[in-house]
């Protein structure tokens, strides 16, 4: 669907509203849940994996392919209003389900952990850098669901390489544990199954 037929759709003007005002609450609530996170006393977990080797930082590595791949994602989704909304809810309910384990699995950061700055964060504000947000990893959680949202084959490739380079990027930095990596794929696909099962039972177009 173009964005003319989606507002001549009254099923997908509602579908339009429902993913603005979903996608705000939950970016406006999620900060400050994260607070909250970082304040909290947690434990650290043992992870054999990470006591291997040493911290690398790959800082600019990790958000060169992340904004790559957002960028890319939404030049190709852009005109695909349908498929726009659809990655934007899984984003939002992903986001959720990072809300509720990590709510459930009170974590301390690695402790060789090399701090995560987003250099976009640091040229523009001063916000606190957080290293509590850990089960599951939330950037490799968000290329997953660029992978599943897009459906050009070429790009789909490329996010689920960038997907792969990401979570080992954060394993080597010693931002996430191994796990947080490993689980988070399997969290963005509930996301977008939920998401997808929700449309198609009330004949929300998807396409």
């Amino acid at each position: 669907m173009s964005w003319k037929e989606i507002f001549k759709d009254k099923k997908s003007i509602v579908d339009f509203i429902v993913t603005i005002l979903f996608v705000v609450f939950v970016v406006v609530v999620f900060p400050e849940f994260l607070l909250f996170i970082e304040e909290r006393e947690a434990v650290v977990m043992f992870d054999p994996f990470l006591n291997l080797f040493n911290p690398i930082d790959l800082t600019w590595t990790t958000f060169a392919l992340i904004y790559f791949s957002v960028i890319a994602a939404i030049i190709s989704l852009i005109n695909k209003p349908a498929y726009l909304f659809l990655a934007l809810q899984s984003y939002g309910v992903m986001l959720l389900f990072r809300m509720l384990v990590m709510y459930l699995s009170p974590l301390e950061a690695p402790e060789k952990i090399i701090p995560l700055h987003d250099p976009f964060v640091q040229m523009f504000g001063t916000g606190d850098i957080l290293t509590k947000d850990l089960f599951f990893s939330g950037h490799t959680a968000t290329m997953f669901v660029l992978f599943l949202a897009v459906k050009n084959k070429i790009l789909k490739v490329i996010f689920l390489i960038t997907t792969i380079l990401v979570g080992l990027a954060v394993i080597f930095q010693h931002v996430h544990y191994t796990v947080d990596v490993v689980a988070a794929p399997f969290f963005s696909y509930a996301s977008y199954k939920i998401v997808l099962g929700i449309k198609q039972y009330l004949k929300v177009a998807v396409e």
